[in-house]
């Protein structure tokens, strides 16, 4: 392991062990055996380096999504994929807190990377006809709740104790977004949205015997439909 790799991993453990989430750098240093010109040569100071945390965070945190083969059930990828984040958050409780910071002049592109696996996910969903909104709303829907239960476990583990909490929220936004879940009592049959979503979603990511044009008017209006739920 190189010496950068080490002092990212030894400011992870020490901001973990922190009661007040905070780190000195020459802990760090200290913690790998080197002097603080190494650190401000491959950081520049200590913002520098817990913006690289978090860099070093949403890398293994990607790696696991971007790793992860896809299954003939696009709805197991889809709860594996929430059960994945909230694996991630509790192993790596103070990187995690950083990486999902409301501090961000500007959100990072990794989280955006990890938007759009997502919405990858989604249109799989749609295409076999179980999304009843877009990809992007349920996307949407989908990431701001997981963020919120996996910040709520790991900075308030005394207040959210119920252990089956994630489990809960998972299959109740589940249920909402799509047809005929294994946890649904009362789910409506498809509708015109499901159609329209399950249509778009095969125009978009296989041939159309349509001409160009006619594709095109035929995806707005689709478009238009599954928006329409």
């Amino acid at each position: 392991m190189d010496v950068r790799t080490q002092m990212l991993e030894a400011a992870e453990k020490l901001l973990d062990a922190s009661p007040d989430r905070d780190i000195a750098t020459r802990a760090v240093c200290e913690a790998v055996g080197v002097g603080a010109p190494v650190l401000y040569r491959l950081f520049g100071d200590k913002n520098g380096l817990l913006s690289a945390v978090v860099d070093y965070g949403f890398d293994r945190y990607l790696a696991t999504k971007r790793a992860a083969e896809p299954s003939e059930d696009p709805v197991v990828d889809l709860r594996n994929g929430w059960d994945t984040h909230i694996a991630f958050a509790r192993a790596h409780p103070a990187v995690y807190r950083l990486m999902f910071s409301p501090s961000f002049a500007q959100v990072p592109a990794a989280a955006q990377e990890a938007m759009r696996l997502l919405q990858d996910v989604l249109v799989r969903c749609a295409a076999v006809g179980k999304l009843r909104v877009a990809p992007d709303i349920a996307a949407q829907a989908i990431m701001s709740a997981n963020i919120g239960v996996a910040l709520s476990l790991v900075t308030q583990p005394d207040t959210y104790t119920d252990p089956g909490l994630s489990d809960r929220v998972r299959d109740a936004l589940h249920d909402s977004l799509l047809v005929d879940t294994e946890h649904s009592g009362s789910n409506k049959e498809p509708g015109v949205s499901t159609a329209a979503l399950q249509l778009l979603a095969l125009l978009r990511t296989e041939r159309s015997p349509l001409g160009e044009p006619e594709t095109a008017l035929l995806i707005h209006w689709l478009d238009e439909l599954g928006r329409s739920s």
